[in-house]
């Protein structure tokens, strides 16, 4: 999923916050006629202590995703949680079924307090968020029966493949990523979004008739353009293109719809068809499956040469083995940390060729750098993070780097060529 949210620690979950409406628009946000620049905003004292505590709370979150499958697996409970199913299960998938069931019961339980936190506390000490301690459980009890059922569903065939071909397993399964992320991205806004919060189409039918009118200067017919009730959980702005092939869809969060104007929203927009029309979800889809043949390779080597030395420690003496689960998602998370700043740069090259591309179908400058600037000012962003944040947490380019660009970019003013120019009709 391809998003506008500044900071990428998650697509879709920004890590920042709203001041008051009229307060935003009472600053450099109406349009202006002699397309001046948009200063680059300052972050204010609240920001930086919101942008400091959120990398805290971001570091112990990836401590935690390390540290409990390592713990899991060194200490033998796996070991022993795969025996207590052996007996109970008998069959192999009946085995399979009450050892994840186990495991993600235990990895849920003792996670609550940090998801608290992180996901209701925080937010809601920095006014970010107004969704009721009720709803926070429910999304938290639905996401952990969402992956649970996918693990039910189809964890067992790894293992499957595994015990068929032990020297081969990570290029084989390595293959399989591509159409994996194709039925992933496909169902998620059919099947899984539905499920936390509320899809209807555009209401606003005067912004869709113009939607419809750039839609088709950007060589898009038919498009699916939604709007979700992201107000009931939040304060933030977003907007995002998702899904694959008939589940394709742009989707605004009503908090953007209400917080920026109209010329705001077509870029945005804008942006957002840059990504549908130059297939950047099919292109990051290869660019991660590649990445994952790779990633696949290198957890299965270490794996090997892990078990090798410490069967006796782990309870286990082959990959093939379910109890050799945690240690699986405990290489592949600590590869794939090590690895990070690959596929985020390349999602930010996306995002900044998606503002190109909606610059260049708007050519409303002012527009483009106002709704950067509400972006960070709703969010309590920072326009200038330190390399390593950016380098491993963003998925986007920072605010100051967008701003600055939508300010510059005006080829259309010296006569120069549009780079996509190919996809826009006169």
């Amino acid at each position: 999923m391809l998003c506008l949210a500044p900071l990428g620690v998650r697509a879709g979950e920004p890590l920042q916050r709203s001041p008051p409406h009229s307060q935003v628009q009472a600053q450099n946000h109406a349009p202006r006629a002699d397309g001046s620049p948009v200063a680059v905003p300052e972050p204010s004292a609240k920001a930086l202590r919101h942008y400091h505590e959120s990398l805290v709370l971001s570091g112990a979150r990836i401590l935690w995703m390390l540290l409990a499958p390592a713990l899991f697996v060194f200490t033998g409970c796996s070991a022993r949680v795969r025996s207590w199913a052996e007996r109970l299960g008998r069959q192999w998938y009946f085995t399979f079924a009450l050892y994840a069931v186990a495991c993600g019961l235990i990895y849920y339980s003792i996670s609550l307090p940090l998801s608290y936190y992180a996901g209701f506390i925080h937010p809601h000490h920095y006014d970010l968020s107004n969704q009721t301690f009720g709803r926070w459980l429910d999304h938290y009890a639905k996401g952990a029966l969402v992956v649970m059922l996918g693990l039910l569903a189809i964890g067992w065939f790894p293992f499957l493949v595994i015990r068929k071909s032990p020297r081969r397993c990570w290029l084989y399964l390595g293959l399989l990523a591509a159409p994996a992320l194709c039925a992933l991205v496909w169902a998620q806004p059919l099947m899984i979004a539905p499920l936390f919060h509320h899809f209807r189409p555009l209401q606003n039918k005067a912004l869709d008739s113009k939607i419809l009118a750039e839609a088709a200067r950007a060589g898009i017919e038919g498009s699916r353009v939604y709007e979700v009730n992201m107000s009931e959980d939040t304060k933030i702005l977003n907007a995002y293109v998702t899904g694959f092939g008939s589940s394709k869809r742009i989707v605004f969060w009503d908090t953007s719809l209400k917080a920026l104007n109209e010329d705001e929203l077509l870029f945005i927009l804008g942006h957002e068809m840059g990504h549908y029309v130059m297939r950047h979800i099919v292109k990051f889809i290869a660019f991660e499956s590649a990445l994952i043949v790779g990633l696949f390779y290198i957890v299965h080597w270490l794996a090997e040469r892990l078990i090798a030395r410490c069967k006796a420690r782990f309870g286990f003496d082959a990959l093939s083995d379910i109890a050799a689960l945690p240690l699986i998602l405990f290489l592949v998370w600590l590869v794939a940390l090590v690895g990070l700043p690959i596929p985020m740069a390349f999602s930010r090259h996306m995002e900044h060729e998606a503002d190109r591309f909606g610059l260049e179908l708007t050519h409303n400058n002012h527009a483009a750098a106002t709704a950067q600037v509400k972006l960070q000012e709703y969010h309590l962003g920072i326009s200038r993070p330190g390399i390593i944040v950016k380098l491993w947490l963003f998925t986007h380019p920072p605010a100051a780097e967008r701003i600055e660009f939508c300010n510059r970019y005006r080829p259309w003013e010296t006569g120069r060529p549009a780079r996509y120019g190919e996809y826009l009709k006169p």
